[in-house]
């Protein structure tokens, strides 16, 4: 082995993958080099070697099993000290700091397992959609609340919507891709309500909407000043609310992106950033009221779902990275890879593999700080719901990387799984959270099983739980009892759609699928139609099956603690909200509801779920 296998191997970064074929993949050694860039590990630093390990995962009450010869001295997560020798002690919940003969090892104290939710169930609604064409305008936490309040009285146990991190609406009204976040730690103002005029259509139009909303807030600021509250606030938020609002009025003057800042605006220690943050103090200040405002909401948002009976309330959901020159990579610049994005590898979908453009977490930073971005990131998004997903958490497996460079191939980079899944554990439970994964797509050996063992739920698609040719659908009872069931997702058809087969035409049309493809799509789609409509003829009853009644009782049949019910489904709708793999060909993440709020807690076909859901076990709360 060379001395770069071996850098490579420590940190991480695995010599080979198989993909979706079989095939097995070397990283060659200039992706290695340029990984180990992108860690802060190129140089000639030999490898090291510790008597501790950086993390170990312990259960909170109990001795840690951990050995320690000699003295040691630990830090709590809450400050206070602690020092002997020999055995350690038992340990509050937390995440705390060991030093021993000279090395630090930071002891995760975590419960051994988060408990299963009660039999519930719950829909699925795009926020900035919520509002039909003739009303116009972006979806409001008001607009969810009343939804949520409707839901709630049905018997609904939470709502769930797609991630309202930071965006880039300060200075680039066209970066509102929800997955594609500026901060995770922030929330989105745009969907705070207003009094303004809105622009009707089909479509939201965030150029037009993300400014008038804005200049709205603005003039709502300056009228009615925040009062002591804002000011105790800021104080409790500190330096990092500081600094990322100080990102968004620098945003404002220099553009969207920090990586085309003159280069002294890129370091937000340097004396200019310094002066600008004196000579922009007011526009602070109203960017930091903006975040004060947008908890306000959605923790009141959250209020009126749990008033109105729902077990859980709000589902957040958290996005598997952040755009490498937004917000929190100009505020926290060491917590993420430098000189790489996430990605895919290659496959049936994209023979070329994908590159997401985000940045991801440094395993290396992560390890060195106890997991502190990770923390607090999982942290911030709990405060305000009872149910949190987290996208593709094959991340907290491995993730992979590609580099920056041109023509280099992506290879995978091992992640400490089990010190992330005590981290989400213990942050889940100081709120009596639960911890959704999505693990769909194709999962490393052990994943499932490591997510089982710590209480986090897995996501099953409907549509796709089915073998063979004609395809034979999973019964209900054979589902898995820790996860969350729905049909489909945001990224998929709709039911109706689906049955049409929708987005094989979007995607013929566009030009991602040959025509003969499609085809052979289509006959394959008839199949799927016809062994679904089979397996629901033996609990639908009388309905027809092209009713979404008849796909819901075999949800609600199924031994998943947790089933989803999307909202366009209950509105007959074939409009898929997002198509992957486009960008402008398709109108993503854009597309409006057919009817408003009021009008979707109102549709008969959400009291018809509420009954079957109901019939099937599925607690009802109101």
């Amino acid at each position: 082995m060379s001395e770069l296998d071996a850098r490579a191997e420590q940190a991480g970064i695995l010599g080979e993958y198989r993909d979706l074929y079989g095939e097995w993949h070397s990283t060659p050694p200039e992706t290695q080099a340029a990984l180990l860039s992108a860690m802060g590990l190129d140089g000639d630093a030999p490898l090291t070697v510790r008597d501790l390990p950086k993390w170990h995962v312990c259960s909170h009450g109990e001795p840690p099993s951990l050995g320690v010869p000699g003295a040691w001295q630990i830090t709590l997560e809450d400050g206070r000290g602690i020092e002997g020798e020999g055995r350690l002690p038992a340990l509050p919940l937390g995440r705390h700091r060991l030093v021993s003969g000279g090395e630090t090892c930071w002891l995760l104290s975590a419960p051994p397992r988060l408990p299963l939710p009660e039999r519930d169930w719950g829909l699925m609604v795009p926020l900035a959609c919520l509002r039909p064409a003739a009303q116009g305008g972006i979806g409001s936490f008001d607009d969810l609340a009343v939804v949520a309040e409707g839901a709630g009285a049905q018997g609904a146990g939470f709502l769930g919507i797609n991630p309202i991190h930071a965006g880039f609406h300060v200075a680039d009204p066209g970066g509102f891709s929800p997955y594609t976040p500026s901060h995770r730690r922030r929330l989105s103002p745009l969907y705070l309500p207003t009094g303004t005029a809105a622009m009707p259509g089909p479509l939201v139009d965030f150029g037009t909407e993300t400014p008038a909303r804005l200049a709205a807030l603005e003039a709502e600021f300056h009228n009615a000043p925040p009062g002591p509250g804002f000011d105790a606030w800021l104080r409790h938020e500190g330096d990092e609310l500081h600094r990322f609002a100080l990102h968004q009025a620098l945003s404002e003057k220099l553009g969207a992106y920090w990586d085309r800042w003159e280069a002294p605006y890129q370091n937000p220690t340097s004396p200019q950033v310094a002066q600008a943050a004196r000579e922009l103090s007011e526009r602070v200040r109203f960017h930091a009221w903006l975040q004060y405002a947008a908890e306000g909401a959605v923790t009141a948002t959250q209020r009126r779902a749990q008033a109105a009976g729902m077990a859980h309330g709000l589902y957040l959901d958290l996005a598997v990275g952040t755009h490498p020159h937004g917000a929190e990579t100009w505020t926290d610049r060491a917590s993420f890879a430098t000189g790489a994005s996430l990605g895919a590898p290659p496959d049936a979908f994209a023979p070329q593999g994908q590159n997401w453009r985000l940045a991801p977490f440094n395993p290396v930073v992560l390890e060195e700080t106890g997991f502190e971005a990770l923390a607090l990131t999982l942290r911030q998004q709990l405060r305000f719901c009872g149910m949190l997903r987290i996208d593709h958490i094959i991340g907290f497996e491995r993730a992979y990387w590609v580099p920056d460079a041109d023509g280099l191939p992506g290879a995978y980079v091992q992640m400490p799984r089990e010190a992330m899944f005590a981290v989400a554990r213990i942050e889940a439970a100081r709120c009596g959270g639960v911890i959704i994964g999505e693990d769909l797509g194709v999962i490393p050996d052990g994943l499932h099983q490591a997510m089982d063992e710590s209480g986090l739920l897995g996501c099953r698609l409907a549509c796709f739980e089915h073998r063979g040719d004609p395809p034979e659908f999973k019964r209900p009872e054979h589902y898995d009892e820790a996860v969350i069931a729905s049909f489909t997702t945001h990224d998929l058809p709709t039911w109706k759609g689906w049955r049409a087969g929708h987005e094989i035409d979007i995607r013929e049309r566009i030009g991602l699928t040959p025509p003969e493809h499609a085809q052979g799509m289509r006959g394959w789609r008839g199949r799927e139609i016809a062994g679904f409509d089979w397996l629901s003829g033996q609990f639908r009853g009388d309905l027809a099956p092209e009713a979404p009644e008849a796909m819901f009782h075999v949800l609600a049949a199924t031994r998943s603690r947790l089933v989803a019910v999307q909202v366009e489904d209950l509105l007959d709708s074939d409009v898929q909200p997002n198509l992957p793999g486009t960008v402008t060909e398709y109108p993503n993440w854009r597309q409006r509801l057919p009817l408003g709020p009021q009008e979707i807690a109102n549709t008969p076909v959400l009291a018809n779920a509420a009954r079957i859901m109901e019939a099937s076990g599925r607690r009802r709360h109101s």
